[in-house]
């Protein structure tokens, strides 16, 4: 069964999402997981492409064939199908991919968001991404040990793959890898982002990680602690003013501190 912590405190959570990130032959604190924070625990972790609904899958090609189209050619450091897929995903283009990112503040900032949805517990599904390597298929895995890195690369990536098409023929069963993408702008560094990529546009990652619950924990923040760690998020300057660099994130950010709320 997948483990699932229900925090009681601040101090705990931090605990909680830090734990095992003690690396004893480095001397240094560097966590294996990537975070993901959702407004409440219910929330699957669903692709925008399924969101769409009906023959999702197979529209999957054509939404991206027409960005592609329709984009400028500048948009993009090299014309390949990964970076691609990662511009259209920041950009809101219904995808296979997941945000994710390597920053457990960062996650806990979109778990905290908007006051809407702090009546609902909120949570981060943190997954080892040092782990999910050993599930990966032979070329993904060897291109990986190869470079000595641990995610991939849109040009690692392309090495193994130039297609989805080709991506998905890689092994029979789904599996997942994770995809750091370019530097395309402020907002995806600052965000220190990363997406997971399944095998198939049909595969849910949930699904996935039932079956391999060692790889995963949920990390489930109470309703009532919401308000104490939005507060001390904002202090810590994890706010949108940082994570939505321009004018966009300057107004989420005061409309946000300006709004009139009764704490419960």
């Amino acid at each position: 069964m997948m483990r699932e912590v229900r925090v009681k405190s601040w101090a705990e959570l931090t605990e909680t999402l830090y734990e095992g990130s003690w690396k004893e032959d480095l001397g240094r604190f560097r966590s294996d997981f990537a975070f993901r924070g959702l407004e409440a625990p219910e929330a699957e972790l669903q692709t925008s492409l399924m969101r769409l609904g009906g023959n999702y899958a197979e529209l999957e090609g054509h939404l991206l064939r027409n960005f592609r189209k329709y984009a400028s050619r500048g948009d993009v450091s090299q014309d390949s199908v990964w970076n691609w897929l990662a511009l259209g995903q920041h950009h809101g283009l219904p995808t296979r991919l997941l945000d994710w990112t390597f920053s457990p503040y960062i996650a806990l900032h979109f778990a905290t968001e908007h006051f809407d949805w702090f009546d609902h517990d909120g949570v981060v599904w943190c997954v080892d991404f040092m782990q999910v390597k050993r599930f990966l298929p032979e070329p993904l895995r060897g291109l990986l040990e190869e470079e000595g890195a641990n995610v991939f690369t849109a040009e690692l990536l392309t090495r193994a793959a130039s297609s989805l098409k080709q991506f998905d023929a890689l092994a029979d069963e789904p599996f997942v890898t994770f995809l750091e993408p370019p530097s395309l702008d402020e907002r995806i560094v600052n965000q220190f982002a990363l997406f997971s990529l399944m095998s198939s546009p049909k595969a849910t990652l949930s699904k996935w990680l039932e079956r391999r619950p060692d790889l995963c924990r949920r990390v489930v923040i109470p309703s009532r602690l919401k308000w104490e760690v939005r507060d001390k998020l904002d202090q810590a300057n994890i706010t949108e003013r940082v994570l939505y660099p321009g004018l966009d994130g300057l107004g989420r950010w005061l409309k946000r501190q300006y709004t009139v709320i009764a704490r419960k």
